[in-house]
């Protein structure tokens, strides 16, 4: 028996292992009804393009330089070689960054990835999603926030 100890203590460490940096967590990020988003923009990468929607109240409150309310969803449908690969959803909720330590925090930020069922893709890391959006804190932690007031009833690209 000895002898399999390291095998056991090897085992037991991988087990023990912080889900959170492996994949993502169940947070309060709820899928919202995308038939009440706006389409604002659109990203494309090779062959990965990405539908970008949010609420028109979030849409408003960039335009107006105010803070985007509680309850505001963002969206991203990701798309690979034409088909649906899954989702990318930034929620605001009130409270939503006491859930994280401070080096965590993105204001009241939670994100969640979504398989196309709507189902929580926990094959991704929203600890990662959290690190990259911390570097937009200036603008409300959105990358294409800026695209918000160019927008003309057209999806910008």
């Amino acid at each position: 028996m000895k002898k399999y100890a390291p095998y056991f203590a090897l085992f037991a460490s991988i087990l023990y292992l912080p889900s959170g940096q492996l994949q993502a967590e169940e947070n309060r990020v709820q899928f919202p009804d995308l038939d009440e988003l706006v389409h604002y923009t659109t990203v494309r990468r090779g062959d990965v393009m990405e539908h970008i929607m949010t609420t028109p109240e979030a849409m408003e409150a960039v335009e107006e330089g105010r803070s985007i309310p509680y309850g505001t969803h963002f969206v991203l449908v990701d798309h690979r070689d034409g088909e649906l690969y899954r989702y990318f959803v930034m929620e605001k909720g009130e409270g939503f960054g006491d859930d994280y330590d401070t080096s965590r925090r993105t204001d009241d930020w939670q994100f969640q990835w979504f398989w196309p069922d709507r189902s929580i893709n926990t094959d991704e890391n929203t600890a990662r999603c959290q690190s990259c959006h911390r570097r937009q804190a200036s603008s409300d932690y959105l990358f294409t926030g800026y695209r918000i007031p160019r927008f003309d009833g057209s999806p910008v690209e």
